[in-house]
Protein backbone atom coordinates (compact mmCIF):
# COMPACT_ATOMS: atom_id res chain seq x y z
CA UNK A 1 0.00 0.00 0.00
CA UNK A 2 1.53 3.32 -1.03
CA UNK A 3 2.66 5.85 1.54
CA UNK A 4 2.21 3.34 4.39
CA UNK A 5 -1.55 3.91 4.53
CA UNK A 6 -1.99 0.39 5.91
CA UNK A 7 -0.93 1.98 9.22
CA UNK A 8 -3.85 4.43 9.08
CA UNK A 9 -6.07 1.49 8.15
CA UNK A 10 -4.80 -0.31 11.27
CA UNK A 11 -5.73 2.70 13.37
CA UNK A 12 -9.17 3.06 11.74
CA UNK A 13 -10.16 -0.61 12.09
CA UNK A 14 -9.01 -0.68 15.73
CA UNK A 15 -11.07 2.42 16.53
CA UNK A 16 -14.21 1.04 14.86
CA UNK A 17 -13.72 -2.32 16.59
CA UNK A 18 -13.58 -0.62 20.01
CA UNK A 19 -16.25 2.01 19.42
CA UNK A 20 -19.43 0.21 20.70
CA UNK A 21 -17.73 -0.13 24.11
CA UNK A 22 -16.18 3.36 24.12
CA UNK A 23 -16.08 5.12 27.49
CA UNK A 24 -17.44 2.24 29.56
CA UNK A 25 -15.60 2.97 32.80
CA UNK A 26 -17.26 0.29 34.92
CA UNK A 27 -15.02 -2.70 34.14
CA UNK A 28 -17.34 -5.17 35.88
CA UNK A 29 -20.30 -3.98 33.83
CA UNK A 30 -18.19 -4.20 30.66
CA UNK A 31 -17.44 -7.85 31.40
CA UNK A 32 -21.18 -8.59 31.46
CA UNK A 33 -21.52 -7.06 27.96
CA UNK A 34 -18.86 -9.37 26.50
CA UNK A 35 -19.55 -12.49 28.55
CA UNK A 36 -19.18 -15.69 26.53
CA UNK A 37 -17.68 -13.88 23.50
CA UNK A 38 -14.20 -14.71 22.21
CA UNK A 39 -14.32 -11.85 19.72
CA UNK A 40 -16.15 -8.87 21.20
CA UNK A 41 -14.95 -6.32 18.63
CA UNK A 42 -17.71 -4.53 16.67
CA UNK A 43 -20.35 -5.31 19.30
CA UNK A 44 -23.69 -5.10 17.49
CA UNK A 45 -25.48 -3.31 20.33
CA UNK A 46 -23.96 0.00 21.44
CA UNK A 47 -22.95 0.02 25.10
CA UNK A 48 -21.25 3.41 25.26
CA UNK A 49 -23.07 5.34 28.00
CA UNK A 50 -22.39 8.69 26.32
CA UNK A 51 -23.38 8.41 22.65
CA UNK A 52 -24.67 5.94 20.08
CA UNK A 53 -23.51 5.55 16.46
CA UNK A 54 -23.83 2.66 14.04
CA UNK A 55 -21.40 -0.22 14.59
CA UNK A 56 -18.64 0.03 11.99
CA UNK A 57 -18.35 3.81 12.25
CA UNK A 58 -15.40 5.48 13.97
CA UNK A 59 -15.22 7.68 17.04
CA UNK A 60 -14.43 11.39 16.95
CA UNK A 61 -10.76 10.55 17.51
CA UNK A 62 -10.35 8.65 14.29
CA UNK A 63 -12.77 10.91 12.44
CA UNK A 64 -10.38 13.86 12.72
CA UNK A 65 -7.84 11.55 11.03
CA UNK A 66 -10.40 10.79 8.33
CA UNK A 67 -10.79 14.55 7.86
CA UNK A 68 -7.04 14.92 7.29
CA UNK A 69 -7.05 11.87 5.01
CA UNK A 70 -9.83 13.45 2.90
CA UNK A 71 -7.82 16.71 2.76
CA UNK A 72 -4.74 14.87 1.46
CA UNK A 73 -6.69 12.81 -1.09
CA UNK A 74 -8.08 16.06 -2.49
CA UNK A 75 -4.56 17.43 -2.98
CA UNK A 76 -1.31 18.46 -1.34
CA UNK A 77 -1.45 22.23 -1.82
CA UNK A 78 -2.40 24.48 1.11
CA UNK A 79 -2.96 21.45 3.35
CA UNK A 80 -3.27 23.41 6.61
CA UNK A 81 -5.85 25.87 5.24
CA UNK A 82 -7.96 23.18 3.61
CA UNK A 83 -7.72 20.91 6.68
CA UNK A 84 -9.13 23.71 8.83
CA UNK A 85 -11.99 24.21 6.35
CA UNK A 86 -12.72 20.49 6.39
CA UNK A 87 -12.74 20.47 10.20
CA UNK A 88 -15.40 23.19 10.14
CA UNK A 89 -17.37 21.27 7.52
CA UNK A 90 -17.21 17.90 9.29
CA UNK A 91 -17.48 18.99 12.92
CA UNK A 92 -18.78 22.57 12.91
CA UNK A 93 -22.15 24.26 12.70
CA UNK A 94 -24.58 22.31 10.54
CA UNK A 95 -22.92 18.97 11.31
CA UNK A 96 -24.31 16.22 13.53
CA UNK A 97 -21.31 16.69 15.81
CA UNK A 98 -22.24 20.32 16.48
CA UNK A 99 -25.94 19.57 16.82
CA UNK A 100 -25.16 16.99 19.48
CA UNK A 101 -22.82 19.42 21.23
CA UNK A 102 -25.72 21.86 21.54
CA UNK A 103 -27.94 19.05 22.86
CA UNK A 104 -25.37 18.20 25.54
CA UNK A 105 -25.66 21.72 26.94
CA UNK A 106 -29.43 21.26 27.12
CA UNK A 107 -29.31 17.82 28.71
CA UNK A 108 -26.81 18.74 31.42
CA UNK A 109 -29.80 19.89 33.47
CA UNK A 110 -31.17 16.34 33.39
CA UNK A 111 -29.91 14.19 36.30
CA UNK A 112 -28.96 11.16 34.17
CA UNK A 113 -28.60 12.58 30.67
CA UNK A 114 -25.89 10.23 29.43
CA UNK A 115 -26.92 7.88 26.67
CA UNK A 116 -29.42 10.37 25.28
CA UNK A 117 -27.05 11.53 22.53
CA UNK A 118 -27.89 9.79 19.24
CA UNK A 119 -25.03 10.29 16.83
CA UNK A 120 -21.35 11.32 17.09
CA UNK A 121 -19.66 12.99 20.06
CA UNK A 122 -17.45 16.03 19.50
CA UNK A 123 -14.28 16.30 21.62
CA UNK A 124 -13.07 19.30 23.61
CA UNK A 125 -10.01 19.85 21.41
CA UNK A 126 -12.18 20.01 18.28
CA UNK A 127 -14.68 22.38 19.93
CA UNK A 128 -11.84 24.77 20.79
CA UNK A 129 -10.23 24.35 17.35
CA UNK A 130 -13.46 25.32 15.58
CA UNK A 131 -13.87 28.38 17.81
CA UNK A 132 -10.25 29.44 17.25
CA UNK A 133 -10.43 28.96 13.47
CA UNK A 134 -13.52 31.17 13.37
CA UNK A 135 -11.68 33.82 15.39
CA UNK A 136 -8.79 33.65 12.86
CA UNK A 137 -6.31 32.82 15.62
CA UNK A 138 -2.79 31.96 14.54
CA UNK A 139 -2.70 29.00 16.95
CA UNK A 140 -5.98 27.13 16.56
CA UNK A 141 -5.44 24.03 18.70
CA UNK A 142 -7.26 23.39 21.95
CA UNK A 143 -5.40 23.79 25.23
CA UNK A 144 -7.85 22.70 27.94
CA UNK A 145 -7.18 18.95 27.67
CA UNK A 146 -4.17 16.67 27.04
CA UNK A 147 -5.72 14.17 24.63
CA UNK A 148 -5.06 12.17 21.43
CA UNK A 149 -6.85 14.28 18.80
CA UNK A 150 -3.59 15.87 17.58
CA UNK A 151 -1.96 12.48 17.01
CA UNK A 152 -5.06 11.21 15.19
CA UNK A 153 -5.19 14.32 12.97
CA UNK A 154 -1.52 14.08 12.00
CA UNK A 155 -1.33 10.31 11.40
CA UNK A 156 -2.39 10.30 7.69
CA UNK A 157 -0.16 13.35 7.08
CA UNK A 158 2.83 11.50 8.55
CA UNK A 159 2.07 8.39 6.49
CA UNK A 160 1.98 10.37 3.25
CA UNK A 161 5.69 10.96 3.78
CA UNK A 162 5.83 14.36 5.44
CA UNK A 163 8.76 14.72 7.80
CA UNK A 164 8.92 15.22 11.55
CA UNK A 165 9.75 18.93 11.18
CA UNK A 166 6.24 19.61 9.87
CA UNK A 167 4.39 17.24 12.18
CA UNK A 168 4.33 19.55 15.19
CA UNK A 169 2.64 22.25 13.09
CA UNK A 170 -0.11 19.82 12.01
CA UNK A 171 -0.65 18.50 15.56
CA UNK A 172 -0.91 22.11 16.76
CA UNK A 173 -3.86 22.80 14.46
CA UNK A 174 -5.89 20.60 16.83
CA UNK A 175 -4.00 20.86 20.14
CA UNK A 176 -1.38 23.25 21.49
CA UNK A 177 -0.99 21.32 24.74
CA UNK A 178 2.74 20.66 25.23
CA UNK A 179 1.98 17.29 26.84
CA UNK A 180 -0.24 16.24 23.91
CA UNK A 181 2.37 17.27 21.34
CA UNK A 182 5.17 15.42 23.15
CA UNK A 183 3.29 12.12 23.49
CA UNK A 184 1.95 12.38 19.93
CA UNK A 185 5.51 12.77 18.62
CA UNK A 186 6.64 9.82 20.73
CA UNK A 187 3.94 7.71 19.07
CA UNK A 188 5.16 8.77 15.63
CA UNK A 189 8.78 7.90 16.47
CA UNK A 190 7.66 4.45 17.64
CA UNK A 191 5.59 3.90 14.48
CA UNK A 192 8.50 5.14 12.36
CA UNK A 193 10.86 2.64 14.00
CA UNK A 194 8.34 -0.14 13.34
CA UNK A 195 8.01 0.86 9.68
CA UNK A 196 11.79 0.89 9.30
CA UNK A 197 12.02 -2.73 10.38
CA UNK A 198 12.86 -2.51 14.07
CA UNK A 199 11.98 -5.79 15.78
CA UNK A 200 11.45 -4.04 19.09
CA UNK A 201 10.60 -0.34 18.53
CA UNK A 202 9.89 0.28 22.22
CA UNK A 203 13.30 -1.02 23.30
CA UNK A 204 14.98 0.95 20.51
CA UNK A 205 13.09 4.13 21.44
CA UNK A 206 14.34 3.86 25.03
CA UNK A 207 17.92 3.30 23.81
CA UNK A 208 17.80 6.28 21.41
CA UNK A 209 16.06 8.80 23.65
CA UNK A 210 16.99 7.93 27.24
CA UNK A 211 19.39 10.90 27.30
CA UNK A 212 17.10 13.18 25.28
CA UNK A 213 15.77 15.96 27.52
CA UNK A 214 12.54 16.34 25.49
CA UNK A 215 11.51 12.67 25.74
CA UNK A 216 12.88 12.12 29.26
CA UNK A 217 9.40 11.84 30.82
CA UNK A 218 8.18 9.52 28.03
CA UNK A 219 11.13 7.13 28.48
CA UNK A 220 10.57 7.19 32.25
CA UNK A 221 6.90 6.30 31.70
CA UNK A 222 7.74 3.40 29.38
CA UNK A 223 10.26 2.00 31.85
CA UNK A 224 7.64 2.23 34.61
CA UNK A 225 5.13 0.34 32.46
CA UNK A 226 7.68 -2.36 31.62
CA UNK A 227 8.09 -3.09 35.33
CA UNK A 228 4.32 -3.72 35.48
CA UNK A 229 4.27 -6.03 32.46
CA UNK A 230 3.18 -9.19 34.31
CA UNK A 231 0.25 -7.48 36.07
CA UNK A 232 -3.28 -7.97 34.59
CA UNK A 233 -3.94 -5.41 31.86
CA UNK A 234 -7.35 -4.22 33.12
CA UNK A 235 -5.89 -3.65 36.59
CA UNK A 236 -2.95 -1.69 35.19
CA UNK A 237 -5.16 0.41 32.90
CA UNK A 238 -7.22 1.35 35.97
CA UNK A 239 -3.98 2.35 37.71
CA UNK A 240 -2.20 4.07 34.79
CA UNK A 241 -5.21 5.71 33.19
CA UNK A 242 -8.55 4.58 31.78
CA UNK A 243 -9.43 8.07 30.61
CA UNK A 244 -8.52 10.00 27.46
CA UNK A 245 -5.66 12.07 28.86
CA UNK A 246 -1.91 11.75 28.47
CA UNK A 247 0.23 10.32 29.92
CA UNK A 248 -2.28 7.68 31.07
CA UNK A 249 -3.66 6.82 27.64
CA UNK A 250 -0.10 6.42 26.28
CA UNK A 251 1.10 4.33 29.22
CA UNK A 252 -1.91 2.01 29.10
CA UNK A 253 -1.33 1.58 25.36
CA UNK A 254 2.29 0.56 25.95
CA UNK A 255 1.15 -2.05 28.50
CA UNK A 256 -1.18 -3.59 25.90
CA UNK A 257 1.54 -3.57 23.24
CA UNK A 258 4.21 -5.28 25.36
CA UNK A 259 1.73 -7.97 26.45
CA UNK A 260 0.35 -8.76 22.98
CA UNK A 261 1.74 -10.86 20.15
CA UNK A 262 -0.71 -9.77 17.46
CA UNK A 263 -2.87 -6.89 16.28
CA UNK A 264 -6.09 -8.72 17.19
CA UNK A 265 -4.87 -9.75 20.63
CA UNK A 266 -3.78 -6.18 21.44
CA UNK A 267 -7.07 -4.60 20.38
CA UNK A 268 -9.25 -7.14 22.22
CA UNK A 269 -7.11 -6.61 25.32
CA UNK A 270 -7.59 -2.84 24.94
CA UNK A 271 -11.37 -3.07 24.48
CA UNK A 272 -11.73 -5.34 27.50
CA UNK A 273 -9.91 -2.87 29.76
CA UNK A 274 -12.62 -0.24 29.19
CA UNK A 275 -12.51 3.53 29.54
CA UNK A 276 -11.29 5.50 26.55
CA UNK A 277 -10.33 2.41 24.57
CA UNK A 278 -10.74 4.25 21.25
CA UNK A 279 -7.92 6.72 21.95
CA UNK A 280 -5.63 3.84 22.90
CA UNK A 281 -6.76 1.68 19.96
CA UNK A 282 -5.89 4.41 17.45
CA UNK A 283 -2.26 4.18 18.49
CA UNK A 284 -2.08 0.43 19.16
CA UNK A 285 -3.73 -0.47 15.84
CA UNK A 286 -1.35 1.80 13.94
CA UNK A 287 1.65 0.42 15.81
CA UNK A 288 0.87 -3.23 15.06
CA UNK A 289 0.00 -2.49 11.42
CA UNK A 290 3.38 -0.74 11.09
CA UNK A 291 5.18 -3.60 12.84
CA UNK A 292 3.47 -6.56 11.21
CA UNK A 293 1.92 -5.21 8.00
CA UNK A 294 -1.50 -5.05 6.38
CA UNK A 295 -2.17 -8.78 6.78
CA UNK A 296 -2.01 -8.47 10.56
CA UNK A 297 -5.41 -6.74 10.49
CA UNK A 298 -8.19 -9.38 10.64
CA UNK A 299 -9.99 -9.46 7.28
CA UNK A 300 -13.38 -9.88 8.93
CA UNK A 301 -12.72 -6.68 10.92
CA UNK A 302 -11.76 -4.83 7.74
CA UNK A 303 -15.12 -5.73 6.21
CA UNK A 304 -16.96 -4.39 9.24
CA UNK A 305 -15.17 -1.01 9.18
CA UNK A 306 -17.18 1.48 7.12
CA UNK A 307 -14.24 3.84 6.49
CA UNK A 308 -11.87 1.05 5.39
CA UNK A 309 -12.88 1.02 1.70
CA UNK A 310 -11.86 4.64 1.09
CA UNK A 311 -8.42 3.96 2.54
CA UNK A 312 -8.00 0.73 0.59
CA UNK A 313 -8.92 2.59 -2.61
CA UNK A 314 -5.77 4.70 -2.22
CA UNK A 315 -3.48 1.75 -2.90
Amino acid sequence: MKNNLHVFLGSTVADAASRPLHWVYDQKKLLTYIKGKKDFAFLKVNKSPFYNIKTGKVSGYNDVGQTMFKTLVEGHQNIETRFKKNIIKNFGQGSLYWKNYRLRAKYRKVKDWRGIIKGPWIHQNIIETIQNIKKNKKLTGGKKVNESDGYCAALPYFLFGYNFNNLKKIISIVTVSKVSIKYALAKFYLIDLALKGSKNPIKEFIFRYKKDSYFKSVVKDIEKVKKLKKKPHALIVKKLGMACSYPGTFNSSIHSIINSKSYKDAILRTIKAGGCNCSRANFIGAYFAALKGLNSIPKIWLKKTLAAKKILNQT
